[in-house]
């Protein structure tokens, strides 16, 4: 649920309440009496800061975390040097086409 904050018009008290969306504000100041109570606009008291926001925080050691902020395939943002591919293995040399076993 989130919290609101109010203020009384009459007296100047500001307090917070945390209600539904769906609830009604309150009407009467409870430190005057005055029924001269309005919603203030304020911004969060937080801060969402880091390098970006991760699938879950919570997994285990073993899992990869994937970053949302670097996209769907967990890439970073900046292109990293490719690995060279691995050679291929040597052809084994052919016996004729017989078959031992």
């Amino acid at each position: 649920m989130p919290i609101y904050e109010f203020q009384c018009q009459a007296c100047g008290h500001r307090f917070e309440r945390l209600q539904k969306i769906s609830d009604a504000d309150p009407e009467i100041c409870p430190t005057c009496g005055e029924p001269r109570v309005g919603r203030m606009l304020s911004a969060p008291s937080f801060r969402l800061a880091g390098s970006g926001w991760y699938e879950t925080d919570f997994k285990k050691d073993g899992d990869k975390k994937k970053n949302l902020v670097e996209g769907s395939s967990g890439a970073p943002a900046s292109p990293a040097a490719a690995p060279a591919p691995a050679p291929a293995p040597a052809a084994a040399p052919s016996t004729g086409g017989a078959s031992t076993d």
